[in-house]
């Protein structure tokens, strides 16, 4: 990872939906760097809002306020045509489910090449970038003539990664990319990623529920709760002291190779009333280096305290 070279930074982000009594926010005041080169992490119970800012960041979703930048350019509100299409070439989202993301009425050369089509490029170049994309992910260039009812789950997986790759993209957003795929082949769908990434120098936004498949991929992980991020670090800082009760929680849930040790394990239940945050409002604090916490001043007091440190 190339520390402090950012190349995407979203900054105070809400994302609403709907309209008066309707609305909804979906995503509160996230702020965020990714770095180029490293796989950054999201995580987050269903509904926390993390595929959401996946969303806004590659445009499906509008951002109601706030900023996102990419390579210092900002990318939200409306753009020209021409840095939408450089946008779509350089950002790319791998989807959830390989079973609702592809065409079932289309074949495999027209789903990894669609995003190449009405460019001027000529067909030759278009079919030798589908085979290279189909050999990047280790399908056969031949596989392109079939229907993706023809292949397993961990193959279509692998058909949206080719389709992600074709464009040459510097950043791809990975929404869940396992967690539909049985667990004999999650692990070879991540060792391709991890691959593809020092091969093409690709930089990654994971997003996940489950802290135990983030441990293996992610430099850093960011906390998700109801919109809100209440916890960023290191992956193994987030390990070693996770500060943020809702984050301990998480953790808490990852299920233990040794069945005594399952057995004996406290489930810790998050509260989020037990903050008083409508008393006491919580800021955003570095409580170490790169460690950022959502606490007020007795949440941080205590914090420093578990660290060691004092204010």
């Amino acid at each position: 990872m190339e520390e402090h070279e950012v190349i995407l930074s979203v900054k105070g982000l809400y994302v609403r939906f709907g309209h008066g009594r309707n609305r909804f926010e979906a995503v509160k005041n996230a702020s965020f760097d990714i770095y180029k080169g490293e796989t950054f992490g999201l995580v987050g119970e269903s509904g926390s809002g993390k595929t959401t800012i996946g969303r806004a960041i590659i445009r499906v979703y509008p951002a109601s306020a706030g900023s996102i930048r990419f390579h210092g350019e900002e990318i939200t509100g409306r753009l020209p045509r021409d840095k939408r299409r450089a946008l779509t070439n350089r950002i790319q989202m791998i989807f959830q489910d390989p079973m609702a993301s592809l065409n079932e009425r289309a074949k495999i050369d027209y789903i990894v090449s669609e995003g190449l089509l009405g460019r001027g490029i000529p067909q030759e170049e278009i079919r030798e970038r589908v085979s290279q994309a189909m050999r990047d992910v280790g399908l056969l260039p031949e596989f392109a003539s079939r229907f993706p009812h023809e292949f397993s789950g961990g193959q279509r997986q692998r058909i949206g990664i080719a389709r992600a790759m074709v464009m040459n993209p510097e950043f791809i957003i990975a929404d869940e990319p396992i967690s539909a795929l049985d667990v004999s082949i999650r692990a070879q769908v991540l060792n391709l990623m991890s691959h593809l990434q020092k091969e093409h120098g690709l930089t990654y936004l994971f997003i996940s529920h489950d802290l135990s498949v983030m441990r293996f991929i992610c430099d850093r992980i960011a906390v998700i709760h109801k919109g809100v991020i209440v916890e960023m670090a290191e992956t193994e800082t987030l390990f070693a002291h996770p500060l943020h009760p809702y984050t301990r929680a998480l953790l808490s849930a990852i299920p233990q190779p040794n069945p005594e040790a399952e057995k004996s394990k406290k489930l810790e239940i998050y509260d989020p009333s037990q903050h008083h945050y409508e008393i006491h409002v919580p800021g955003w604090n570095e409580v170490e280096e790169g460690h950022w916490l959502r606490a007020n001043q007795e949440e941080l007091e205590a914090a420093l305290e578990k660290l060691g440190k004092t204010t």
